[in-house]
């Protein structure tokens, strides 16, 4: 059944859209096995309560990272649904995903958002370049990894990680 809606000139034909989503219901990834996570952030994670507010970070990366952040809390992986969630300010958040190396320009301002982070607060180094500069060492224009500014609680490998590593992660720090 279709149906015309809008204001005159802005017309558009709404043909069964509602029907159609409803009958494909959810379509993410099921849920995989729950990871073994190390016991310093299971500790935290329990200070935590299963919800963790995240803060990104890009120190200086090549933009892959985000593009695989942004599959991993899009609607096929959907990481909220282990308790993890994007938010604006460090001041709102338990937690910051670092990526890319540290520039020498971004330094002080990745040290000032990891200051601005309220206590217990826990560092992912999401990358190859977050956890060892990648194949940005040695560069002129690079400070170090994340673990030379601040201090880093858990790393995830891959240029980039793949979607169900960083929700893996993520899930180690919301304990579900």
């Amino acid at each position: 059944m279709s149906r015309i809606v809008g204001t005159p000139g802005r017309e558009f034909v709404v043909a069964g859209l509602w029907c159609k989503i409803r009958k494909t219901g959810r379509v993410a990834e099921p849920a995989p096995q729950r990871p073994d996570s190390p016991a310093p952030v299971a500790e935290l994670a329990r200070e935590l309560a299963g919800s963790v507010q995240i803060r990104h970070v890009d120190a200086g990366s090549c933009n892959g990272c985000e593009v695989e952040i942004a599959s991993a809390f899009g609607p096929v992986y959907d990481a909220e649904r282990y308790g993890a969630r994007l938010v604006a300010s460090p001041r709102h958040a338990d937690a910051l995903v670092v990526t890319g190396p540290v520039t020498r320009n971004m330094e002080v301002a990745l040290r000032r958002t990891f200051e601005a982070v309220p206590q217990p607060r826990l560092v992912v180094a999401l990358g190859d370049c977050a956890r060892n500069c990648g194949v940005f060492a040695g560069a002129y224009g690079v400070a170090g990894a994340v673990g030379d500014v601040v201090p880093v609680d858990v790393e995830v490998a891959g240029c980039p990680p793949r979607p169900e590593a960083i929700v893996a992660a993520l899930r180690g720090l919301t304990g579900r």
